[in-house]
């Protein structure tokens, strides 16, 4: 098993600012990276890394008018291990009720959306691995393209899901492309480890990052930890920086 790589503050933004790769990354317009009419299938391992990779993707293609589906593969409810303030039964209800606030802040209509929540179990998605890829292969449509989280994003959920993915994309005749979050975390801002090569920057502007920035707020659960156990939030100040730039990058 490979070990947790995402410890500690991680990577600030500031190193992030000064990252010769980063700010080299060819940047991307959204019909080459969704083309007009097709359908984007958003992945996420857990209820909130649509907003937090895809925050600005998923407004553009909304107002582009792009079908959208949208694939819950937990519902995050390990998120605050051996908590009484947010205990499981608590979190099982509580954290798709922010997934949907954060899209409709987002100006998604959440009424509308095709939102398929697989409940496969928090920080296991690999044990159930053949039914998410099962899953997402029988939802797929040839022409789809689709965004997970990256196969090396350097948390389990986040890679199962990724490779998932990859595998149902293949199989149905659809478009993978792999987005990064946890690596922000424990990536160096000239780390080899990142594929620059594969890497492209779909730029949204500022009312798009402020509707971003609110969505990211409607997360409570994730804002706080618990100091009874000494539990710090998921997504504490620094986490959140590094995914609020006035960019997003995919891996193509």
């Amino acid at each position: 098993m490979k070990a947790n790589p995402i410890v500690g503050s991680g990577t600030s933004i500031e190193a992030w600012a000064g990252s010769r790769h980063l700010a080299e990354v060819e940047e991307i317009d959204l019909q080459h990276l969704v083309p007009t009419g097709s359908r984007a299938v958003i992945v996420a391992p857990h209820p909130d890394d649509e907003v937090l990779g895809c925050g600005g993707l998923l407004q553009a293609l909304s107002r582009a008018g792009n079908p959208l589906l949208l694939i819950s593969v937990t519902d995050g409810d390990a998120s605050h291990p051996g908590s009484r303030r947010w205990p499981v039964e608590r979190l099982v209800q509580a954290r798709p009720l922010e997934s949907a606030e954060a899209l409709r802040r987002l100006q998604i209509d959440v009424d509308a959306l095709p939102w398929i929540r697989a409940a496969l179990p928090d920080s296991a998605v690999a044990s159930r691995e053949d039914k998410l890829r099962a899953l997402i292969a029988g939802a797929l449509q040839p022409g789809d393209v689709v965004f997970a989280t990256w196969r090396e994003d350097g948390h389990c959920d986040h890679e199962a899901v990724g490779r998932a993915a990859a595998a149902a994309a293949s199989a149905a005749g659809a478009r993978l492309v792999e987005v990064p979050i946890w690596a922000w975390h424990w990536a160096d801002p000239e780390d080899p480890r990142l594929p620059w090569q594969r890497a492209r920057k779909l730029v949204i502007d500022e009312a798009m990052l402020a509707r971003k920035r609110q969505a990211m707020q409607a997360h409570a659960s994730q804002l706080e930890g618990d100091p009874d156990i000494h539990l710090p939030p998921v997504l504490d100040a620094h986490a959140l920086e590094r995914l609020l730039r006035p960019f997003e990058v995919f891996f193509l």
